[in-house]
């Protein structure tokens, strides 16, 4: 019983992790490195720069 339980939460959620509908809104935003108009797939928010793919890597923290 304590697994069904478990389970039951655990599988519950609708949607948790998983993108079942195949289309999202996306937003036109320009580069903040480039100046390349891009489409990213959140709302930007005033004050947080927006960056091309290409120009992301170049931001994205080192990890070692």
């Amino acid at each position: 019983m304590h697994n069904e339980r478990r389970g039951s939460f655990r599988y519950g959620r609708s949607g948790f992790g998983l993108r079942l509908s195949g289309s999202r809104e996306m937003c036109n935003a320009t580069c903040m490195d480039c100046g390349l108009k891009t489409e990213i797939p959140f709302q930007p928010y005033g004050g947080r720069p927006v960056y091309c793919r290409e120009c992301y890597q170049s931001h994205i923290p080192k990890r070692y």
